[in-house]
Formats: structure tokens, sequence, C-alpha cells
């Protein structure tokens, strides 16, 4: 029933020889040289960090006969993406001490650096750590950062759902020591600690001592895991390989309908890959849902595919076996039946943005982060204003999965102040954005990213200007719909269901150190709420064109809507496709 085929890839041997994540990893930490080896490279991953260079500099180097500008992206795991002053203290300080000076919220709720060297590693990762912040898990073939909702709304519903994500999220983190013993030499900090392996829930034959969920291979691939409400989506649940949406019943969660198979990477090449949308499979109890969810990991563990990692995923076993294969499987590993899905809908998403009071006579704030980047640039000190917020008003708070933050537990009495200070800074809040910027994303792409074919973080700003005014010129400037671009196919910004998608095709020219932006794939259908992929609508569409296909849509869209219905769902109503719009590129797909 596997589907997987016989001969494991050359990263599974990685893992496997590297005796629980150790491999050479200790040693080249302190080798003089400024990066990793391939294979240390690979285990990595796993300690919260990405072996990255500066593509900007790639062709001047290599004409010099230089090696790369290599440089470490570190990336902090942060279940829920909640955050306290001192955390925040911490990760504002280290951006400037040890990074590139920026720090950039990530569509998981975490924070990365990028730009950091090599031997400033360990002391990033074990700063954090002392802060009851980690690394460990928050990249590599495990469990990585659990979503969920960041509101600090006061009351049992939110409250539950923090009990449960916190419980899971423990109890998937990786058990192995060797996180401790590379990075804080042996110190295992309290607060990350799991739980007594006593408590192990499910029994199988593929368990092991010191990795009892994982082994000693860990997964075939990533796992992402959200949770979520019905009528607030913010998390995007159902691109997610494990999701959870609360079933609540007499103002408390009384379990959860529980979504598998959610993943937004492809590969063009590869057409037995695929985005997919997370698909139901039961209902568990708050009190069985970590041993439902621990038997689905242990059947994606035995049964993943192993040889392929493009198709490695949880959604290709069940576009293999089918959905109810895949439950009988998990029943087989927990020795018993599980009870149905509910079948509740997904009706709502909320961006947290704005003033919104907590329920407990406190407001919290959420500020708009244009993809992400937190830094000082221009007339906009973000990077500043944001400290000064939390130093003058001893404010924690949490990042959002549309890449924003928001301030919390704020008495009325300073909220004046804290928009002062923001104007100050040139920092806009949500009234002061256009709906389509407060709804678009990107992924980092260009300088940094090794996998992007072409720009993204750098070239949707300059797109969402041009979009601005013509969706003024024609009217829509109030239609709420989502954005999304990234540098490449593999999906980190959620483009495929999204009401516009983006994605990277062909790499453009390079000028003055700069790549300019090539040609992107539009995809056209998905919604806000997150429930439904979007279609190809064209393929290798130039950048400077982007604008006038989607006008031509927009055109259409307005005056042939029907009452109250989105631009996504239009798009999906008429079927779209390429060429039917007047002036449209031919796609060549």
């Amino acid at each position: 029933m596997s589907s997987g085929g016989s001969k494991p890839s050359k990263v599974e041997g990685i893992k496997i020889a590297s005796e629980y994540l150790k491999g050479s990893l200790l040693d080249e930490t302190t080798n003089g040289l400024d990066h990793f080896t391939d294979d240390a490279g690979v285990l990595l991953k796993f300690h919260g960090s990405y072996q990255q260079d500066d593509r900007d500099l790639r062709t001047e180097r290599k004409k010099q006969g230089l090696d790369k500008a290599y440089s470490a992206m570190v990336r902090v795991r942060i279940p829920g993406g909640r955050f306290t002053v001192e955390q925040y203290r911490v990760l504002d300080d280290l951006a400037e001490r040890l990074g590139d000076g920026a720090m950039r919220i990530t569509t998981r709720q975490e924070i990365q650096y990028h730009g950091v060297p090599k031997n400033n590693m360990k002391d990033v990762i074990s700063t954090l750590n002392r802060s009851l912040l980690t690394t460990l898990a928050a990249c590599g073939d495990v469990e990585r950062n659990v979503l969920g909702c960041p509101a600090p709304v006061k009351d049992r519903l939110h409250a539950e759902m923090r009990e449960d994500l916190l419980a899971f999220a423990k109890h998937f983190a990786p058990r192995s020591p060797a996180y401790w013993d590379i990075w804080l030499d042996g110190e295992r900090i309290d607060g990350f600690l799991p739980e007594d392996l006593s408590k192990k829930f499910v029994a199988t034959p593929g368990d092991d001592g010191v990795e009892p969920i994982y082994g000693n291979a860990y997964l075939p691939r990533k796992f992402k895991t959200a949770f979520a409400f019905a009528d607030d989506n913010c998390t995007d649940v159902l691109a997610n390989d494990l999701g959870f949406v609360a079933i609540e019943k007499d103002g408390a969660i009384a379990g959860w309908d529980i979504y598998v198979g959610g993943g937004m990477g492809t590969t063009p090449s590869s057409k037995r890959t695929f985005p997919a949308l997370a698909v139901p499979i039961c209902y568990a109890s708050r009190a069985d849902f970590l041993k439902v969810s621990e038997a689905i990991i242990k059947v994606y563990r035995d049964f993943g595919d192993r040889s392929d990692r493009k198709r490695a995923r949880l959604k290709y076993i069940i576009a293999d076996w089918g959905i109810d294969a895949l439950r009988a499987k998990v029943e087989e590993y927990l020795g018993h039946a599980v009870e149905p899905s509910t079948g509740t809908p997904i009706t709502g998403v909320d961006d947290h943005l704005g003033w919104q009071p907590q329920g407990d006579g406190k407001w919290f704030l959420g500020i708009p982060v244009e993809n992400g980047r937190i830094k000082n640039a221009g007339s906009m000190h973000l990077k500043k204003g944001l400290r000064e917020i939390v130093e003058r008003f001893g404010v924690g708070g949490a990042f959002t999965c549309q890449q924003s933050l928001m301030f919390t537990d704020i008495d009325a009495a300073d909220k004046a102040a804290i928009e002062k200070i923001l104007e100050e800074h040139g920092i806009a809040r949500v009234e002061q954005i256009s709906t389509i910027r407060r709804w678009s994303m990107a992924c980092p792409a260009m300088p940094t990213c090794g996998l992007a074919v072409t720009e993204s973080e750098r070239a949707l700003p300059g797109l969402m200007d041009q979009l601005e005014k013509t969706l003024t010129k024609l009217g829509l400037e109030d239609e709420a719909f989502t954005v999304r671009m990234t540098g490449c196919p593999n999906g980190c910004a959620r483009p495929y269901n999204s009401d516009i998608g983006l994605v990277g095709r062909s790499a453009g020219r390079a000028e003055g150190g700069h790549s300019v932006p090539g040609t992107y794939t539009i995809f056209l259908g998905g919604r806000l709420i997150g429930d439904k992929l979007n279609r190809i609508y064209k393929d290798y569409v130039p950048f400077d064109k982007i604008d006038e296909e989607l006008e031509a849509v927009f055109t259409r869209f307005r005056d042939e809507r029907q009452p109250g219905e989105s631009f996504g769902d239009f798009c999906g109503r008429v079927e779209i496709a390429a060429g039917e719009v007047a002036g449209g590129v031919e796609t060549t797909a």
C-alpha cells in the first residue's frame, strides 16, 4: 500500500546516518569556514536554518574568482505566533546585532533572520532559547510551526484553542538531544522539553527509543498543521497537511473536525505533483485529538514516499489511496474506529488588523506589515517605531499568517499616543492602505532563497502601486480579494488558493546587481476564506504585463458580476480561460 518507490533518496540516507540530527554539525560550527557542507546543510534545516547566499552578488563574485557570499536564514518557531514584551526585545536586538538588521514575519507566524553569518548562528540560537523561543523544527522533515488564531480575545474558545495548540506543538517536537548539544552546549532550557516518553498515546511497530513518533529517519517531508475557527479561517487551515476546525458547543470547544492533505508545493515539470486543499477525515474530541493526530502522522511516516521528495507529502498518499483507505489505516494504528466529521463549513476570515476590543476592557492593534519585512527604510522607520511602542507601553503581541503583527493588552487611554508614534515613524494603519494591498503578500524569493526563479517580495509593492490605480479607475478599490506572489512554484505564500496567484515561472535579466522580474503564471479563482483552489489563467506572463492582463479581467468582473459576487467566485463561475479577454497574451502551457 506504500506510495513510495524502492530506493530511498539521498536525503533519507543523510538523516539515518546522522544519529538523530547530529551528523557533523558540531564540528562544522567551529571549523572556521564560512559555510556548511551539503550534507550538514540537510541536517541544519531541522535545527531551524537554511544555508543561503546573496544571489545578487553571484555573477560578480564568480567573475572575481570568489566563492558565493554565504550566510544563513535562521527561523524562529513561535507556536500560534504569540510573543511577550521581553521576547520582542530579544527578537529585535538580534536582528540588529547578528543578522542583516531586519526581521521578517513569515506566513506561518514566525520570524526569519536573513544574512546571519555562520559564526553568529550559535549566539542567535542560544539567545533565542534563553528567552523561551526556539528554532528547533522550524524547518526540516518534522512537524513545523503550529498555527493558531493570534487574536487575544478573552473568551473560553480562544483559551481552549491556545491550550490544544500548545499541547500539540509540545507533543510533536523532536526529542533528540542533538539540538541542545550543538547550540547550547548540552543545556536544556525549561519550556521546550517534550513531555515524558511514558505519555505516548499510540504504540506502533515503527516506534523507537529516541524519537518514538518520528524514528531515526524522521518524516518523508515537512509537515504543517493549523488550528482555526469555522467563522475565522485566519490560519488558512486547508492549506496544511493537518488542520483542526473548532466545533463549538455551549460556548466551548467540544472537539475538532480534522482535515488532512493540504499543501501548496508543486513542480511544473512533474505532472504527478499538484497543490491541494485538505479534506475531512474525522472528528475528534479534545480528549482524543492528540491520539488521532499521532496515528495520522505515523501513517504518513510509514507510508509517505521516501524515494521522490517531490511527491513525498501526505496529499499524495490521499491521491494514490483515497481518503477512505487512509482513514482505515489510521483506525488500524489507533485500534478503533474514528468518528465522522461534522461537516461544519468554513464561512469567514479576519485578518485582525486595526483596533479591536479584547473582551476584558483592553484593546489590541493589528498593524499591516507589507510582505512581513520589519526594517527601517526611507521615510518609514517601521522597526524603530514598533520597538518604541513595546518599550513605552510594555505590550506583547502576536504575528499573523498574513505577515502582519498585533500589539495586545493596550489601555484605551494609550491608543492616541500609539497612533502618534505610528504617524511619526511613517507607519500606516490599516485604514490608511488600500484594500488590495491589505490582502496581498509575497515570499522572500530573491536574493536569498535558493529556489527562487524570479522576484517576489521586491516586485510585489510596485505591482500593488499599479493595481491600486487600475482598481480605482474601474471603481473597484473597495473590493476585498487576496493577491499572493511567489518567486517559484513551491507556494510558500500560498498562491494556489488565493483570488489571484502570481507564481514565478522564469528568470529575468540582471541589472545593476539586481534581477529584473521575469515571467509569471497567473492563477485566478480562489477565495478570501481559503476553501477553493484557483486555476491557471495564463502562463509565462511578463511582469510588466501583469497589470494589463488583470485590468481586462477586472473590467469584465465589474461589468458581468452577479450581486454580491466576489472576484474569485466570478472567475470560477464564468470559467475565464486564456485568450478569452480582449488584449490577453496567449498561454504557452
